[in-house]
């Protein structure tokens, strides 16, 4: 268990998990693994094709005009025929997009790949923490640390073509690790997408300021994070909507993997001064390191949102770095 410091208040997401631990489970088969979910939840009952009518009766969903124009459908994957997208009805995120020399960038990049260029021999690393309360695959907390690349197929400088992505509110990024709190999101981020995901301790708190933190699997700290609490703004719904595109390999055949989101209560601040960023050793630390992570350009957080995750589908053949 994560050793929470004095007001550090749990969200929705955290407080569901405890509940899930300790009721009652049942097993699931996804591609080749069988692990447990909640008995009664929203995986065991609808397995990613909920009804939105009956998604709408459960405590504290929130409005759904968001997903109801988003068709499912039965699509392929390494795993077989699955229903696509996976719908995330509650979210609470804080990330964090800092510099990092473009050498070092480079070096943990796939060849193929090119890190995109914000300032003079510096590009961009983004420290993202989420936690979903209400959601297809049941409630659990994630960590991601990606690289910001250049768009497959892009042509010119690296300014225009990050004034293009921010213009467009799609951003392209090359996820190095996405480690989670429970089994079933671990094995359809393996099992289906192919990305870098494991089991470990996650806790992202928003009530009287942020604190977010990820240990190592044996429960010591690796990452924590602190912020007094930002101003959020309540926006309209689907009046800020936004993607982020994953470039990965799948079974050897690089791929993109869409997230749309649609925040409902946020805030973003500016080289922010009154962040901390703690890295006490682990595999996330480590990873920063030697990213070379410094400089904090950018401060995100979103208090209530939704998103939808994608299948990841194969880029043209023809499709250029």
């Amino acid at each position: 268990m994560l050793d929470l410091q004095p007001g550090f208040n749990p969200s929705v997401a955290d407080m569901a998990q405890t509940t899930a631990m300790n009721g009652e489970t049942v097993s699931v088969v996804f591609g080749d693994e069988t692990v447990q979910v909640p008995k009664g939840g929203f995986y065991d009952r609808f397995h990613a094709r909920p009804d939105l009518d009956a998604v709408a009766d459960e405590p504290g969903v929130g409005r759904l005009d968001f997903f109801r124009r988003i068709p499912r459908q039965r699509v392929a994957s390494r795993v077989g025929r699955v229903w696509a997208p996976n719908f995330y009805y509650r979210v609470r995120s804080a990330q964090l997009l800092m510099a990092a020399p473009m050498s070092r960038l480079r070096a943990m990049l796939p060849a193929e790949l090119s890190p995109l260029a914000a300032l003079p021999g510096r590009g961009l690393v983004a420290l993202s923490f989420f936690s979903y309360a209400v959601c297809d695959n049941d409630p659990y907390d994630e960590v991601s640390i990606a690289v910001v690349i250049r768009r497959p197929g892009a042509r010119g400088r690296d300014g225009a073509e990050l004034l293009r992505q921010l213009r467009r509110r799609n951003v392209f990024a090359h996820v190095l690790a996405l480690p989670v709190t429970t089994e079933i999101a671990r094995t359809r981020g393996v099992q289906a997408y192919q990305l870098p995901k494991w089991l470990t301790p996650i806790a992202l708190g928003l009530d009287g300021g942020v604190h977010a933190r990820i240990a190592n699997r044996d429960g010591t700290p690796d990452l924590t994070l602190t912020a007094p609490a930002p101003h959020c703004l309540d926006c309209p719904s689907q009046s800020q909507l936004s993607r982020s595109t994953m470039i990965h390999r799948v079974d050897g055949r690089w791929h993109r993997t869409e997230v749309r989101s649609n925040p409902l209560c946020s805030a973003q601040r500016l080289l922010p001064r009154d962040v901390t960023l703690t890295r006490h050793g682990g595999p996330m630390s480590e990873l920063l390191d030697a990213l070379g992570a410094s400089t904090m350009l950018r401060f995100d957080v979103t208090r209530d949102g939704q998103s939808v995750l994608d299948m990841p589908v194969p880029l043209e053949a023809n499709a250029s770095f």
